[in-house]
């Protein structure tokens, strides 16, 4: 794994990329992190990720100034342009480049960032893989016309998405986009990020979960085999 800068339209982006070991080319997975920002987290992800046979990126979407670009982030969720879709969008591109990529590109994100993924599924991912993209975004239906596959991952004790898993479901089953999309009964928001204050946080709805987190993987590997490598 190592830090680089990417070209943007914004300026250069900071970011983690990770390469798979053996003869190449591979999938490419974008990651985009959740509200916190980087952290150990993002990295334990991006290894994971790659582990699996995936060149991997994860873009700093906070690098140019954690305020700016948090406001920037959220006005992107409404607005679907921007900075932050740009710099997403960028990351995509830097993994195209690369002579490790094969090609088709996933995008993972995790709160913030899963409704990121949601939002550019129409973008020309080739798979999208949202955990728990809480609130879902407004303007959900349009926003998924064209959408490439996704395997979406909630909680059911996510005080930030009630009902999300269900009004997925009806979205993508009335717009025949090949879906997988399960709610963890037993878990909350950000149940597959091992952040601090574990037990603080699963007071107010959050925290990891091992269980659900890698019942969650194997379904996102498994769907990211079809339509990733196949592709």
């Amino acid at each position: 794994m190592r830090d680089i800068k990417i070209t943007a339209p914004n300026g250069p982006l900071e970011a983690m990329v990770s390469v798979p070991e053996g003869s190449g080319p591979w999938p490419g997975v974008v990651v985009v992190h959740d509200v916190i920002g980087y952290s150990p987290d993002n990295r334990r992800t991006t290894a994971r990720i790659c582990a699996q046979g995936y060149v991997t990126i994860t873009p700093n979407l906070f690098s140019r100034g954690r305020v700016r670009c948090i406001t920037s982030a959220f006005r992107s969720l409404f607005t679907r342009t921007g900075p932050t879709v740009d710099d997403i969008l960028a990351a995509r591109e830097h993994l195209l480049a690369m002579p490790e990529c094969s090609g088709p590109v996933g995008i993972v994100g995790f709160c913030m960032g899963g409704q990121f993924a949601l939002l550019l599924s129409p973008r020309g991912f080739a798979a999208s893989a949202p955990f728990y993209g809480t609130p879902l975004p407004r303007g959900l239906d349009e926003a998924l016309d064209a959408s490439c596959p996704v395997v979406a991952s909630f909680g059911r004790r996510d005080p930030l998405g009630i009902g999300a898993g269900e009004r997925l479901t009806k979205v993508v089953e009335a717009r025949n986009i090949t879906a997988d999309v399960k709610v963890y009964p037993d878990v909350g928001h950000s149940f597959a990020n091992q952040l601090p204050a574990q037990p603080l946080l699963r007071i107010t709805g959050f925290g990891y979960d091992e269980a659900a987190t890698e019942d969650a993987w194997s379904r996102v590997f498994a769907f990211f085999d079809t339509h990733l490598r196949a592709g």
